[in-house]
């Protein structure tokens, strides 16, 4: 592995057009100095970059091609999910004014099968109540900030908490609650109206940004989706952490398939599991209360598909296709890994690298290990053989396949495409891709 552009102030989001030309969107965020916006770019086969567009609501949280244009979540406050257009270079607006201003923002968006945009939106708070933790994200730095929004009629349980004040040095308290704002407590038995658009959901709309409804709702940060061949739609969701006023121990990230009416179980139940269950025991010996009173009248709480690791941030993810049979329509998934202490108690490392996922039975398999530091987005280039980008399953080093190239393309034509292990079988196309970039004198 090598790097094939450098120099990004925290990129997210990767897409290729139908010729494989790479953009790269950037969040905008301004750590580390970075200037603030959000960006979007075009990078060549040589890692030069253009920038396409700036000045985008941060953070930019997705990126997806789509019949000439680019689309792109920015998740500022408010969020929005606007179109570039590659050919006219015109930026406009698909739908605005969606949640902003919490923990987490408006996520990627893709075109589903029915011809319509699939967007996730996180929650405004870790598990339903605002607290000081919020001062610590460092893209958010405020405790006053917006509530969640359901997106089912909800009957609440009375959850309130006392906790110290904003100015903690004066030894003020305040008294707050779910689903309102800091420093407020809705009495037990209190409704709260569904709302369109909501927080910790998956929702769809128009390529115009019309009949905006809600497809799900209960899944925390659902940072990453996809829609597999067979065009079930599925999504990474990043499990609560242990931190702010309703603290949420030892819960891992999920994969979830996403259907049409479902309740995943934010903020109540977690991978289909309620929080009063001992897994969520704190390290203090207390478990969290349900801050919702009416769990029956809501839909049953799925089950994930899987459980990643605890704080592994399991991000976006790429199916694997027909190139590849050895695992055909498996998925990569990202794992930006953990963010301790913030996050959880001390501990050693989690993510921070792939993992394979198969659809066969849902198990988890590691990839071999990368020199990875945050991974957030997988592109994989499975139309041409370049190897700076190729990912192959093994995913091999370009060098290597460089040194090694006679000796596979000698295997080749006496073993009908096996080249020699650890090379996993090529396809007559990626064979004819293949020598051609031996006789263009292997191009990076």
């Amino acid at each position: 592995m090598h790097a094939f552009v450098e120099n990004l102030n925290f990129p997210t989001s990767i897409a290729l057009d139908d010729a494989d030309t790479v953009y790269i969107a950037e969040s905008g965020l301004p750590f580390d100095g970075a200037p603030p916006g959000g960006s979007v770019s075009r990078i060549a086969t040589d890692g030069s970059k253009t920038v396409l567009l700036t000045g985008l609501r941060a953070p930019v949280n997705g990126l997806t091609f789509h019949k000439g244009s680019l689309i792109i979540s920015e998740g500022g406050h408010p969020g929005r999910i606007s179109r570039l257009d590659l050919a006219s270079g015109e930026h406009s607006v698909i739908i605005d004014h969606l949640p902003g201003f919490g923990n987490y923002h408006t996520n990627m968006a893709l075109v589903g099968p029915d011809g319509k945009l699939y967007f996730s939106q996180g929650a405004m708070t870790n598990s339903g109540v605002i607290g000081a933790d919020s001062h610590d994200l460092a893209w958010l730095k405020k405790i006053q900030h917006n509530y969640d929004l359901p997106g089912y009629h909800i009957t609440l349980a009375g959850f309130a908490v006392t906790t110290p004040a904003i100015d903690a040095a004066t030894g003020d308290t305040v008294r707050t609650g779910a689903f309102t704002s800091w420093g407020t407590v809705l009495p037990k038995g209190s409704p709260v109206a569904a709302c369109l658009p909501c927080t910790s959901a998956v929702m769809r709309c128009g390529l115009d940004g019309s009949d905006l409804e809600l497809v799900a709702w209960g899944v925390r940060n659902a940072y990453g989706l996809c829609f597999l061949d067979d065009g079930r739609l599925i999504a990474t969701d990043q499990g609560a952490d242990a931190r702010g006023v309703r603290p949420i121990s030892e819960c891992p990230d999920f994969l979830y398939q996403i259907e049409a009416g479902g309740w995943y179980g934010w903020p109540d139940y977690y991978g289909g599991t309620p929080v009063t269950d001992e897994r969520f025991r704190a390290p203090d010996g207390s478990l969290p209360g349900f801050v919702l009173s009416d769990h029956a009248s809501l839909p049953p709480p799925r089950r994930a598909l899987l459980d990643f690791a605890i704080n592994a941030c399991a991000v976006k993810m790429a199916q694997v296709p027909a190139h590849f049979p050895a695992h055909q329509g498996d998925l990569v998934v990202a794992q930006f890994g953990d963010e301790r202490p913030m996050t959880g108690p001390p501990g050693r490392t989690a993510g921070r690298n792939l993992v394979r996922v198969s659809p066969s039975d849902w198990s988890l398999h590691d990839l071999p290990a990368l020199p990875l530091s945050r991974p957030l987005d997988i592109a994989p280039l499975f139309r041409q053989f370049r190897a700076s980008m190729m990912w192959r399953l093994d995913l091999t080093k370009y060098e290597d396949v460089k040194i090694n190239s006679k000796a596979i393309q000698a295997n080749i034509a006496v073993n009908g495409g096996m080249p020699p292990p650890p090379f996993p079988r090529l396809t007559d196309d990626q064979i004819a891709l293949f020598d051609a970039w031996i006789k263009a004198d292997y191009p990076a």
